[in-house]
């Protein structure tokens, strides 16, 4: 039995194999401290609807 993706299915593993690349750049650059770190921001960010706002001191 053959199963067929949709376009929203085939998009979501792109940005998830994107993601991973990225996360194992961070973990081999700055460790994983960091990379955990950084992805937890902006999941926060997200949740606050922040993402694409500049915060000024």
């Amino acid at each position: 039995m053959q199963i067929e993706i949709t376009t929203e299915e085939e998009s979501k593993d792109a940005f998830f194999e994107r993601l991973a690349k990225l996360s194992e750049e961070m973990v081999a650059k700055h460790g994983k401290d960091f990379s955990m770190g950084a992805l937890v921001l902006a999941a926060r960010w997200i949740a606050e609807n922040r993402i694409g706002q500049l915060k000024t001191n």
